[in-house]
């Protein structure tokens, strides 16, 4: 498809590829950056999947990262890519966005809308003043294991969801108006709820594709933000690793192109999900640090010392097998993250240890119940502090929040070619 883009056009339909499978709940598999810490997880999704066709030979999930194999797992993937290809397993869904319905696991809805994200809207540096916006700076080790999958690959798959400030819900109302055929309704592996999706195309993709570029109006824009602000249409909710890699990649890409060329290359674009950052549904999580093989006393020590048990604006807790203590940081949320991620990163060098970084409170209060580990649980952040700050104050440090406890992370299902 020749993808043809107005002024301000951003996020388009695109030609999106559906799996024809009989069993959806195999086939789709949570986001890779999900349970780095669990490898139990994923021997679970190993021994549901099978034999049978599924994302999970499409990705290479992080848990992974650093051991022995991972060189074979990578020309496994690519591998699996070419077979799937080749094996007439993908319907196309020419010129397509798909409005998307999903029951969390604690059974509220999130909506939003899987289309085709222009890389040359988005800037993942720290001083970035793109109208599509990281929110968080990067882990800079997380690229390179996949930009280097990313430059063989046939095939994406979508984990990245944008935020949007649409408090008046037109977006998700229109969606939801013009959607058609239901291409899928299925509940979703291992507890991570329930998934239905339905194409919007025609005549509905153009009234749709309307309302975004009135959006992205320069006018709109000053209307919200002021003219002093560099606004932002698009701020990354999740998936920011896998998005500054696709810019990376169109950035060697582009290179290589005449101008001519470079409208629409597949590579120019990535699929993305589109998410009201007012739905009720959507909550922020804190994203937790623990500390691995470290002196669990002396961080609780160090830690009292370091931070009052009283006066600032943000309360959090240091927790190990020996006990636990609550201090507050003060400042901006983004203040607050700053400081402690500095603390632990100052403790660590000193001490020796790994840090992980741990979706949802339980999980990371688990893994710091053995000798020699401890954890930071971290402050919680307003989800209304989001555009305001990075409008402002940049992006802020990175892991500073997540949508919701980890089973609530998207799971991979559309496809797309970019070669």
């Amino acid at each position: 498809m020749k993808v043809v883009i107005q002024m301000n056009e951003i996020f388009i339909p695109g030609d999106i590829l559906l799996p024809r499978v009989d069993d959806f709940s195999r086939w789709s598999v949570i986001a890779c950056d999900q349970f780095t810490s669990q490898p139990d997880y994923w021997a679970k999704v190993e021994e549901l999947v099978g034999d049978s066709p599924s994302t999970l030979r499409l990705m290479l999930p992080e848990a992974y990262l650093g051991l022995p194999d991972q060189a074979e797992r990578s020309r496994s993937i690519l591998h699996a890519m070419e077979d799937y290809l080749k094996g007439d397993l993908f319907r196309t869904l020419e010129d397509s966005y798909v409005y998307v319905e999903r029951t969390l696991s604690g059974g509220k809805l999130r909506r939003g809308l899987l289309g085709l994200l222009d890389l040359e809207a988005y800037d993942y540096r720290e001083d970035s003043v793109s109208l599509v916006h990281a929110t968080e700076g990067l882990v800079r080790e997380r690229i390179p294991p996949r930009l280097a999958l990313r430059r063989e690959a046939a095939l994406e798959c979508a984990h990245l969801v944008l935020f949007y400030d649409d408090p008046e819900f037109q977006i998700c109302t229109e969606s939801a108006r013009n959607k058609g055929e239901l291409l899928y309704d299925f509940d979703l592996m291992l507890g991570g709820g329930h998934l239905r999706g339905w194409r919007i195309s025609g005549d509905g993709a153009d009234r749709l594709r309307g309302a975004l570029n009135r959006m992205s109006d320069p006018e709109s824009l000053r209307t919200k933000y002021g003219d002093s602000a560099a606004p932002v249409l698009y701020a990354v909710g999740d998936g920011n690793h896998s998005l500054a890699t696709a810019k990376q990649n169109w950035e060697q890409i582009r290179e290589t192109l005449t101008p001519a060329q470079r409208d629409g290359h597949p590579a120019r674009y990535t699929l993305a999900e589109l998410v009201d950052l007012h739905e009720p549904s959507m909550e922020f999580e804190p994203i937790h640090r623990v500390l691995f093989d470290t002196d669990e006393h002396a961080f609780l020590e160090e830690a009292a010392c370091r931070f009052p048990s009283a006066g600032g604006e943000h309360l959090f807790r240091c927790l190990t097998s020996a006990g636990s203590v609550t201090r507050s940081a003060r400042g901006t949320i983004g203040q607050a993250i700053a400081a402690l991620d500095d603390f632990l990163q100052d403790y660590a060098r000193r001490h020796g240890g790994r840090i992980d970084y741990i979706h949802g409170m339980a999980d990371a209060v688990a893994l710091c119940s053995s000798p020699g580990r401890a954890a930071l649980l971290m402050p919680e952040m307003n989800k209304r502090e989001l555009f305001p700050s990075i409008i402002t104050s940049g992006v802020l440090p990175k892991k500073s929040f997540s949508i919701g406890p980890a089973l609530d992370k998207r799971y991979y299902l559309e496809c797309r070619r970019i070669t």
